[in-house]
């Protein structure tokens, strides 16, 4: 049986993880109230507007039970505005603190090839568009990939964050770790 990856469709892109995610051969389910992440073997928290996400993530009464899908081990992938989501200040799963729209306004968006630790196969085409960075790291939190001495990309246990949209360039390496992370490989 394919696993079952949910993918936050509160707000912001949601429908292109969803492609990503069939294409790896697993099911993707939009998740917007909470009995949506029952049964889910991994979960995609994608980019929008973080301050509209936390108050659909209020309004539905997700909060609590995205914290507790967590701490069971289920593996999430933040982009973009799902890394702020994930930080200290919002959901406080991932032990990071975040700068929203750190690189600048949409004026700003850039595309850049990054190189991963921990990703084979070369670079990622990585996509920022009013993208955050990690402020301040915690100690049991891996830094994978940096701009300009930012860490725009992280990993705590089963938790992975990105400040960029790798759906946007097609990239499937990240949503495949998540996956690849469940039953215990990690």
């Amino acid at each position: 049986m394919s696993p079952t990856v949910g993918i936050l469709a509160l707000q912001g892109g949601f429908e292109a993880h969803e492609k990503i995610v069939r294409s790896l051969g697993a099911q993707a389910r939009e998740v917007r109230l909470p009995r949506e992440l029952e049964g889910l073997d991994a979960l995609v928290i994608p980019g929008g507007e973080s301050t509209v996400m936390t108050l659909g993530i209020e309004r539905d009464g997700l909060a609590q039970p995205l914290r507790e899908l967590v701490r069971r081990g289920t593996p999430v992938l933040g982009t973009c505005a799902g890394m702020i989501m994930l930080d200290r200040d919002h959901l406080g799963v991932l032990d990071v603190a975040t700068e929203r729209n750190a690189f600048g306004r949409q004026l700003h968006s850039f595309e850049t090839d990054l190189e991963l630790s921990g990703l084979g196969g070369g670079p990622v085409h990585a996509v920022f568009i009013r993208a955050p960075w990690v402020r301040v790291c915690g100690a049991r939190v891996e830094v994978l990939g940096s701009v300009d001495g930012h860490p725009v990309a992280v990993r705590q246990g089963k938790l992975v964050a990105v400040a960029f949209h790798p759906e946007l360039a097609g990239e499937s390496r990240l949503h495949e770790l998540v996956l690849g992370m469940n039953g215990g490989r990690d």
